[in-house]
């Protein structure tokens, strides 16, 4: 092609680098996702907005001089609670999945109105001193903030599938979405259960939201720019696993990343939707 000149060795190390970063938090935003769709069978876009909420908060916390992650000392539990309630008020009017997602986008609206009823329209970016920070790893820069979100999902994502899979909880969750009669039948509480995983989706919502502030400008109409990446990841990596999201964001972040330094910024949005048609196309039984 004429005029094309294909990026320099360390543009492309740094673009893959910052498609790891970004990547981390399309896996952690999709972790409570893929949670709820998969095990509780609620399809939550609230989540994203909750994200959205936490990280606005954060905003506002730090503004009056907390530490932006010692904000998660008081958002986390809040969002747990909160997530728990929504899920008691969708399992008490018996909210079929598909009617989840209408139900949660719908909240989804009236939370980005609250939003900016609050905090207007106007971008906000979170000042700290974590932004100030970044190393020189041979050719490539590594910023802070982009470095706790990847440490974040790392943990968190492991943490929750050494749970799913260890623990008499993790296998008491995975019994019942599989049979949820039998599981009640030999004596695992299900109601219980699914409220702990609900608000545990919506706890780790804020994290992301935290870490969504750390590193990115806010604005409430963002909130739908997110859906469509994020999804894209869960359906790649699978529903109700709790590596597969984070496996998923990397590989699409990183796609984006190497997309945008050989063509163009406008051309990344094509990855992650032309992998999630290709998705649904192409294995449409990980929508059930």
């Amino acid at each position: 092609m004429s005029g094309f000149t294909w990026p320099s060795a360390t543009l492309l190390a740094q673009s893959v680098l910052s498609g790891v970063f970004v990547g981390a938090l399309y896996g952690l935003l999709g972790l409570g996702l893929s949670l709820s769709w998969g095990l509780l069978r609620q399809i939550n876009l609230a989540l994203f907005a909750f994200a959205f909420l936490a990280a606005y908060l954060c905003y506002q916390m730090a503004g009056l001089g907390v530490d932006p992650l010692a904000t998660l000392l008081v958002i986390a539990p809040a969002f747990f609670v909160l997530g728990a309630l929504l899920h008691a008020l969708m399992a008490h009017f018996a909210i079929t999945p598909f009617n989840s997602l209408l139900v949660t986008f719908g909240l989804t609206g009236i939370v980005e109105a609250i939003i900016q009823s609050i905090w207007t329209a106007d971008f906000r970016k979170l000042e700290s001193s974590y932004a100030e920070h970044r190393w020189k790893v041979a050719s490539v820069y590594v910023p802070l903030p982009e470095l706790i979100t990847l440490a974040a999902a790392l943990v968190l994502s492991f943490g929750v599938w050494a749970v799913l899979r260890y623990t008499d909880l993790g296998k008491a969750l995975r019994a019942s979405a599989e049979d949820a009669p039998i599981a009640a039948a030999f004596g695992i509480h299900e109601r219980r259960n699914a409220l702990l995983l609900a608000g545990t989706c919506s706890a780790l919502a804020s994290v992301a939201g935290v870490c969504l502030a750390l590193g990115f400008t806010l604005a409430p109409s963002q909130i739908y720019a997110w859906v469509g990446v994020v999804f894209a990841a869960v359906m790649l990596g699978g529903l109700g696993r709790a590596l597969a999201p984070l496996a998923a964001g990397i590989v699409i972040g990183v796609s984006e990343a190497v997309t945008m330094a050989v063509t163009a910024p406008s051309w990344a949005p094509l990855v992650s939707f032309t992998l999630l048609i290709a998705i649904l196309l192409l294995r449409p039984g990980r929508a059930a």
